[in-house]
């Protein structure tokens, strides 16, 4: 898991299919206690899955691999259309462009590389290919009082709200930078939501 070789805190007890460590798992034969703790300096199952996952290699099937590189291959596109803007246009990129891209690029994910670091080298294939850079904007957001409430949790997924008034009328007046790609996207969602009375500006790009 990417999350646990990058030293980050994960609850392994919600991905372990049981609680037991196994010398050989086909057979289920189990390794002495004795031995665990001379090998992990420890007894404890979680603890041992971590170091596992953190020092060793973690076996997959064929089918396993390819549902983690694809699954992993998409995250990678959703999060450079979201991100990275055309800087001549100062649109984004819809996300079969940046796929067609990769491809021609060759570029090839790997499941267990930090997500960073393959995003790092998808936008070094990009960059000769298409013009293409990671670039955030700040935007105004002009809603009617009683459209704030259903509109504020879309507000929380795209950034933070770091200036914000109520108006006289009632109206709710707030700026935040977002991740420029994702401009067109909050728009549609916050005119869906407030029947086309959300106002949404470009403040700088």
């Amino acid at each position: 898991m990417d999350e646990i070789k990058q030293g980050k805190q994960v609850d392994l007890t919600k991905y372990l299919a049981v609680e037991d460590i196994f010398k050989d798992a086909r057979k289920g034969t189990r390794p002495a206690e004795a031995k665990l703790k001379e090998v992990f300096e420890t007894e404890d199952t979680v603890a041992i899955a971590a170091k596992i996952i953190e020092k060793g290699e973690v076996q997959v099937t064929t089918e396993q691999r390819k549902e983690l590189l694809e699954a992993k291959r998409r995250q990678i596109i959703t999060y450079i259309a979201a991100n990275a803007i055309n800087p001549q246009t100062k649109l984004p990129h819809p996300p079969l462009r940046i796929e067609i891209a990769l491809e021609e690029g060759k570029f090839r994910v790997d499941p267990f590389k930090p997500f960073d670091k393959e995003v790092e080298e998808a936008m070094k294939i990009l960059r000769p290919l298409l013009p293409i850079r990671f670039e955030k904007s700040r935007i105004a957001i002009k809603l009617r009082g009683d459209d704030y409430g259903r509109c504020y949790d879309d507000l929380c997924k795209y950034g933070l709200v770091d200036k914000e008034e109520w108006t006289a009328d009632g109206s709710w007046i707030g700026s935040m930078e977002i991740p420029a790609g994702t401009i067109t996207e909050l728009t549609e969602k916050l005119k869906q939501k407030t029947k086309g009375n959300a106002s949404v500006k470009l403040i700088t790009a």
